[in-house]
């Protein structure tokens, strides 16, 4: 079986986080979707902590106004490289990295 060599983008901020006036996740989404970028998921969190240290939680006693988001896109790349300066115009606060990974298939259309 033939694979694609790819790059997964990954970025972990919180759901509170803001660009301009919309959610920031939804922003990178929009960011990715004009930038061509094949696809992108945005995964919510029920707990974590960052930088800050401090544990958000969606547990009913603890719950927190700041849960955890990850959105991973995965594309050529080029493309991944492409949009990076975009994006790092829009996270003041998160955590972005790449890895490289082997697209076994991609249906339909592929990439």
């Amino acid at each position: 079986m033939n694979t694609l060599r790819a790059t997964r983008l990954t970025i972990y901020i919180g759901d509170s986080f803001r660009y301009g006036h919309k959610a920031l996740y939804r922003a990178i989404v929009e960011a990715l979707h004009e930038g061509g970028i094949a696809g992108a998921t945005v995964i919510h969190g029920i707990e974590g902590y960052g930088a800050d240290k401090q544990i958000h939680t969606a547990r009913i006693l603890d719950l927190s106004g700041d849960l955890p988001v990850v959105i991973i896109a995965i594309d050529r790349p080029e493309k991944i490289e492409a949009i990076l300066p975009r994006l790092d115009e829009m996270i003041d606060k998160g955590l972005v990295t790449t890895e490289e990974v082997q697209v076994v298939f991609a249906r339909p259309g592929g990439m």
